[in-house]
C-alpha cells in the first residue's frame, strides 16, 4: 500500500474508491541506527572518547563525527528496507543528537509553557516565576542525558517545578501578582522558591515574562487580564 502511494500518490480502497495523495507531504521516522551513532558518540576504546563525549556535550560536534553519525544511519535504514522502498523517498534526514546549546532552548520553550498555563490559568490570578542558572543546571541534570536527550525534561520539570508550586498556591503562599524566583538548593538537593515581589502590575508583570512567551505577555500589558487582587503581606523569603 505504501509503496503504491510513494509511487503513484493514489490509494484504492475496498469500495474501488481513490484516494489522491498529490498534494501529500508524508514524514516517516525511525529510530533505526540508533545503537550505531550511540557507539559513534560513547566509544568505550581510545584516547579520543571523552574529547568526542565534551563536545557532544556541548554540541560542538566536528564535521567528520557528524558525518559518520548521519552514514550510519543511512546505511541502517538500506539494511533494513529494500530499494524499491528507498528509492522512492525524496530525502533522508538523520538527526543529530542535542548538545547543551539545544538541550537548553527546549528547556526554555518547556518553562514557556509552564508560564502560560499560568498565565491562561482561569482558576487562579496569574503570577510570573523566573530561575536561575543554576536552577536550570539542575533540571538539565534531571531531566537529560546523553542518550535518551531530553525526553524526561517534561516529567523533571513537573516534578520539581511544577508541583511545588501548586503546593505554594494552594497554601496561599503564591500568591496573583507575585514574582517567584526558583533557585537551586545544594544543601536540600532541590529547588527552592523565593517570593521577589507582591502586588506586580499587570504591566510590570509583562514585563518580567521571558520575550519568547507569544503575546500573552502583550496581552496582560493592556490589560486584558484585569486587575490583581492584592496579596497578603508577607516577608519575602523561602516559601
Amino acid at each position: 500500500l505504501l509503496l503504491g502511494i510513494l509511487d503513484k500518490a493514489t490509494l484504492t480502497l475496498g469500495d474501488n474508491r481513490r484516494v489522491d495523495f498529490s498534494r501529500t507531504l508524508i514524514f516517516m521516522t525511525s529510530n533505526l541506527g540508533a545503537a550505531e551513532m550511540g557507539s559513534i558518540l560513547r566509544p568505550n576504546l581510545g584516547f579520543a572518547t571523552s574529547e568526542i563525549q565534551r563536545r557532544h556535550g556541548t554540541g560542538e560536534l566536528d564535521e567528520g563525527t557528524s558525518d559518520k553519525i548521519a552514514r550510519a544511519g543511512v546505511e541502517a535504514a538500506r539494511r533494513k528496507f529494500t530499494p524499491e522502498f528507498m528509492n522512492r523517498i525524496d530525502k533522508v534526514v538523520v538527526f543529530k543528537p542535542l548538545g547543551q546549546a539545544g538541550l537548553r532552548k527546549i528547556l526554555r520553550l518547556e518553562l514557556n509553557i509552564v508560564q502560560q498555563r499560568i498565565l491562561n490559568s482561569s482558576t487562579a490570578t496569574p503570577f510570573v516565576f523566573s530561575l536561575t542558572e543554576a536552577a536550570k543546571d539542575y533540571l538539565l541534570r534531571e531531566g537529560t542525558d546523553m542518550k535518551y536527550g531530553a525526553r524526561h525534561l517534561k516529567r523533571a520539570i513537573d516534578r520539581a517545578l511544577v508541583q511545588p508550586l501548586s503546593n505554594l498556591i494552594a497554601t496561599g503562599q503564591v500568591r496573583g501578582g507575585d514574582s517567584i524566583r526558583v533557585d537551586f538548593n545544594p544543601a536540600l538537593g532541590c529547588l527552592a522558591f523565593y517570593k521577589d515581589a507582591e502586588d506586580v502590575p499587570a504591566d510590570a508583570m509583562a514585563n518580567l515574562t521571558d520575550p519568547a512567551l507569544p503575546d500573552q505577555a502583550a496581552e496582560i500589558s493592556q490589560g486584558a487580564v484585569g486587575e490583581l487582587p492584592r496579596a497578603a503581606k508577607a516577608s519575602s523569603g523561602r516559601r
